[in-house]
């Protein structure tokens, strides 16, 4: 079997689950949204019907309205959802023990060994199909092909409710031609990156020297080039496999807009706090930090740097995070922060440097991990640093409660 690599992907998700429970939604524009009255008033799903008026996942509601005046919100189900992706997870195990999830409603298949009982890739793919729309009223579309990258380039070929075969024979003729923004990792940033280069189908990336790519993105660079070439042999991992984490971080929307200083760095410094104690909590070390910073116009940049010796103390991540927002001086309203620690290493493996401040990082550690039992003891606002206490802000929330603050 050339083909054995399958990627799944259930059709508009999270609405196609809530029509199962409120069917008057079936044939009128709808969208699952979150919250109006908070910073998740976004678009989160849709409908095809929705989809045709121009409505896109993660666009604020008003804007959603405003092209869909007749748009009908319901309001997440994340329980229905984990509960159906279960079920259609159960219905890929009668074909192979080897599925991979990508997201709650995406999933790759290895039906390699699978054929003597249940016929070749694509044959599989189309039992898939009918099963789960038949058992769970829920329709996919289903890439097939001989690596993880082309299998989703061909469940996202053709929707809703298909099966594509993206074999070595469709390369040049169909995948070659797709928008490189199709191809994995190929997100809006780097889409125009490439395009300034006058990259602007999968062909251009595959037909580049790999040494340019690297010149032009880094390792990202060779990977797509890999993928575009159909080179990807990244194996499909069984459904039970569970690898170390690769990272550790945490994120926030905002309740309002920030843009001052100190608001800058008294975000960064929760979502440090945070992500050191879940380092210690694993036993681990971080040797990169990543930043992601949101705009209200959602705009957004990533910014990552290396640190050394490895650290899981809040106050390197800290300064590492907040070094790499002032590089960038963007000035923005910003909406969304998030802080990821990278290259993670055993505590116990890590080499200490002939230079620098050992024995006071590691009392800072020390110190935060008694801070980390402290708070699993008595709550996380047991303990809290001076920076984020507010005397102003919390007499004035004591006031309007109609308590005194003294």
């Amino acid at each position: 079997m050339e083909n054995g690599i399958l990627h799944v992907d259930m059709n508009n998700f999270y609405a196609s689950v809530e029509t199962l429970y409120a069917p008057q939604y079936r044939n009128v524009p709808m969208a699952v949204a979150g919250d109006k009255e908070s910073r998740h008033g976004i678009i989160l799903a849709k409908n095809m019907l929705a989809k045709e008026c121009g409505v896109k996942t993660a666009e604020p509601i008003w804007q959603a309205q405003r092209k869909c005046p007749g748009l009908q919100l319901v309001p997440p189900h994340h329980e229905r959802y984990a509960h159906f992706s279960r079920l259609a997870k159960e219905i890929y195990c009668d074909y192979t023990d080897l599925v991979e999830s990508f997201s709650l409603d995406e999933c790759w298949l290895d039906v390699y060994g699978s054929e003597r009982l249940f016929g070749d890739g694509e044959q599989i793919a189309r039992q898939i199909r009918q099963r789960v729309k038949k058992e769970l009223g829920l329709t996919v579309s289903i890439g097939v092909s001989f690596n993880k990258v082309f299998a989703k380039l061909g469940s996202d070929y053709k929707k809703p409710d298909a099966v594509t075969v993206f074999g070595r024979d469709k390369m040049e003729s169909v995948i070659w031609k797709l928008p490189c923004e199709e191809l994995l990792f190929v997100g809006p940033n780097t889409g125009k990156t490439l395009k300034k280069f006058g990259i602007r189908t999968i062909g251009d990336i595959a037909r580049m020297e790999l040494s340019t790519m690297e010149n032009m993105l880094g390792k990202l660079g060779e990977t797509l080039w890999i993928y575009a070439n159909g080179l990807d042999q990244t194996p499909v991992h069984p459904a039970d496999s569970r690898e170390p984490a690769k990272s550790i971080g945490n994120s926030v929307t905002l309740p309002h807009d920030i843009s001052t200083e100190e608001e800058i760095k008294e975000t960064f410094l929760s979502l440090a706090e945070t992500v050191a104690a879940r380092l210690r909590s694993h036993g681990v070390k971080a040797g990169e930090v990543q930043i992601t910073v949101k705009s209200k116009d959602f705009e957004e940049f990533q910014r990552q740097c290396r640190i050394e010796p490895a650290v899981c103390d809040s106050a390197s991540l800290y300064r590492a995070a907040l070094s790499l927002y002032r590089r960038e001086n963007k000035r923005w309203a910003v909406r969304l922060l998030g802080l990821r620690a990278g290259k993670l290493t055993d505590s116990e493996e890590v080499q200490t440097t002939l230079f620098g401040d050992t024995k006071g990082r590691e009392r800072i550690e020390r110190l935060e991990t008694t801070v980390d039992s402290l708070r699993e003891r008595f709550g996380k606002e047991s303990v809290s640093r001076a920076m984020t206490v507010h005397p102003e802000r919390e007499r004035k929330q004591s006031t309007e409660r109609g308590h005194r603050y003294e």
